[in-house]
């Protein structure tokens, strides 16, 4: 099965509500970060492959329709190359925004580490944070970076293959994108800050209760 729809919108950019929407129209299963966490023992194998340049997309993405989130948005020019048939998604929203999201879930000093606590650092920097070097925290930086990111994606897609979304817009923009029929059903609404975080702090304690026991 071959992707018909890829991701380029980083994490934070309502990228869980978008998976759950795409699943619901039929363009599933689409993976997701939470797919990697899922199955870490197949998973962070391959994507440590990737980080090393040496992909094997076929078997990743065997049995998905979709990506979106990290860590594939990360690789989203290799995957729209592999894939032409493919549509591309950008997610977005305001980059400072983006960054006070960002920087109190997915790349929280507690997050990072929970994260590596399961895998091996190789992973996280090579498709997720290794771009951003020792920068992470520095607003300026990230916004920039942000921004700079989404116009490579605008500039370098074809505007009949791109699609555009910021959270909120609901299912028109994206069902008229994708040529299907709105939903009798609220757009998906999840991943929101809060509930990260209850998470994050529970796989935080599960890490602390194993490494303690």
């Amino acid at each position: 099965m071959a992707l018909e729809i890829i991701g380029a919108g980083l994490g934070r950019t309502g990228t869980l509500s978008l998976k759950h929407a795409l699943e619901q129209l039929g363009f599933g299963p689409c993976y997701h970060m939470q797919e990697v966490f899922a199955d870490a023992a197949r998973a962070v194998p391959q994507w440590t492959a990737v980080a090393r340049g040496a992909p094997h997309w076929e078997a990743i993405f065997e049995g998905y329709q979709a990506t979106v989130d990290y860590p594939a948005c990360t690789y989203w020019r290799e995957l729209a190359a592999l894939y032409p048939q493919a549509k591309i998604i950008l997610s977005t929203r305001d980059a400072d925004s983006w960054f006070d999201s960002a920087s109190e879930t997915i790349f929280s000093p507690r997050m990072l580490d929970v994260i590596q606590k399961g895998a091996p650092q190789e992973f996280i920097t090579g498709t997720v944070t290794g771009v951003f070097g020792d920068r992470i925290r520095d607003r300026a930086f990230m916004t920039d970076w942000f921004r700079k990111w989404e116009s490579d994606v605008i500039a370098s897609v074809p505007a009949d293959r791109l699609l555009v979304i910021r959270p909120g817009e609901g299912w028109q923009p994206l069902c008229d994108f994708l040529g299907v029929a709105v939903p009798d059903a609220p757009y998906p609404r999840v991943n929101e800050r809060e509930a990260m975080l209850a998470r994050m702090e529970a796989k935080a304690k599960a890490a602390s209760d194993s490494a303690a026991g």
